[in-house]
């Protein structure tokens, strides 16, 4: 709830969400190609606003804390170390969660908006979305002035929820006719796809969350924002190595983690099906990978000095 909180949470959410389905109404002239472009552009936009959002959120959550004594008012009752990590840390996959799930909502419906150089951009979803938007910005004064409630965690529920009544209203109670006879829909493949993203957010939200025991808001962006590039060119830089023998290529292939396990916006793009049991699977990594995380976390926050 304290994350919610954040203006700056508000603001990513809202922004990215926003830009998501922006992209859908963007002639691409990509000679038919069009509505991939748009998904591949929509699931990008929601892993690197979870990047962006996990550095913000986990330093606001660890980092700003050691900083202002909070962290040390609270380890002074009777909470240990890791309890205190670990309940940061479900704070910030919860939050995270409710971001993913807000932007995924906007790309299940850019993805419905998608159009070629035949077509003509979707404006009636543009403005049920952006007015659902600015309806929630509405409400969340409303009760802030009448009821005296929190602005921003009021506007990022109401835009969660508001949005999703616009999502489903426009997918199942109107229609959007193409050319040549075609009737739009929603690919929901991009939901375990979206899952995907989710877990590989969650891995980022266990890295800032180490980095921020220790460092700062842009130093933790650096550390991060390093091992997501590594992570992207790890089958390139170490894993063609390890598979010849070398050692140090096989550590730290091991090490770092491969954000291409995640990204399935190839397979979105080309029309495959993404079975549910390689999300299984990918769940395992998730949970071998983020337990290695947070113990390193608890590691570097066990001996910090708080005073």
């Amino acid at each position: 709830m304290e994350l919610v909180r954040q203006p700056v949470f508000l603001l990513l959410m809202t922004a990215s969400g926003a830009f998501i389905v922006f992209l859908a109404v963007v002639p691409y002239f990509g000679f038919g190609d069009d509505p991939k472009m748009v998904k591949d552009m929509v699931l990008a936009v929601m892993l690197l606003s979870g990047l962006l959002g996990a550095v913000l959120s986990a330093s606001a959550s660890v980092a700003q804390e050691v900083r202002t004594g909070t962290a040390l008012a609270v380890l002074a009752k009777p909470v240990n170390r890791l309890t205190f990590v670990l309940g940061k840390y479900t704070g910030l996959a919860g939050a995270l969660t409710l971001l993913s799930g807000f932007n995924l909502i906007a790309c299940l419906l850019a993805g419905r908006m998608a159009f070629d150089a035949y077509d003509d951009a979707d404006m009636l979803s543009v403005g049920v979305y952006f007015g659902a938007l600015a309806l929630a910005y509405i409400v969340a004064a409303l009760s802030n002035f009448f009821l005296q409630r929190v602005f921003v965690a009021d506007a990022v529920f109401a835009a969660l929820i508001l949005t999703t009544l616009g999502f489903v209203y426009l997918v199942f109670f109107t229609k959007l006719e193409r050319s040549f006879g075609k009737i739009a829909s929603v690919d929901w493949q991009m939901v375990p796809a979206g899952v995907l993203l989710l877990f590989a957010i969650w891995i980022l939200a266990g890295v800032a969350l180490a980095a921020s025991t220790r460092l700062e808001l842009i130093p933790t962006l650096a550390v991060c924002s390093g091992l997501f590039v590594l992570g992207l060119m790890s089958d390139y830089l170490f894993g063609q190595r390890a598979e010849h023998g070398q050692w140090w290529a096989a550590v730290l292939y091991g090490l770092i983690p491969n954000w291409q396990l995640f990204w399935m916006s190839d397979a979105v793009a080309m029309g495959k099906k993404i079975p549910w049991s390689y999300v299984v699977q990918a769940a395992g990594y998730l949970v071998g990978y983020l337990g290695a995380t947070l113990s390193v976390a608890l590691l570097l926050f066990q001996d910090r000095e708080l005073n």
